[in-house]
């Protein structure tokens, strides 16, 4: 429950893996021991991002993108962004691009006037 009385529902979406070691691994992933190929079934997805939600200790459910990618295209989600999904299904604030998109003010703000009826759409520049 929020500060102003109204549920709110909170996940992290797992897309596809940022830095896959067939495609485009960081030295930092290696250095990690965080070294994932690209899945090639739903299963294989799934258990990465469990993997991930773990080695993170994520504390939010987590849901996970289908094989098809959908979820991160249609919501421009590569490589992380913030979203705050009204109850109708409209989108009532997507942030730039993360991680360095991110502004925790402006996410604040945009929090609270979620659950104002009254508020208007807002994007992060």
């Amino acid at each position: 429950m929020s500060s102003t009385g109204i549920a709110r529902g909170f996940f992290v979406v797992y897309i596809q893996e940022a830095h896959p070691v067939d495609l485009w691994q960081v030295s930092s992933n290696v250095e990690d021991g965080v070294l994932f190929a690209s899945p090639q079934t739903a299963g294989e997805r799934a258990n990465t991002a469990g993997i991930c939600v773990v080695k993170l200790a994520i504390k939010m459910p987590a849901v996970v993108d289908g094989i098809d990618n959908r979820v991160e295209r249609d919501y421009t989600g590569w490589p992380d962004r913030l979203y705050i999904v009204g109850t109708d299904g409209r989108v009532r604030y997507k942030s730039a691009p993360g991680p360095f998109g991110f502004s925790t003010g402006i996410w604040s703000e945009a929090s609270s006037r979620s659950c104002d009826p009254r508020a208007v759409n807002r994007r992060e520049p």
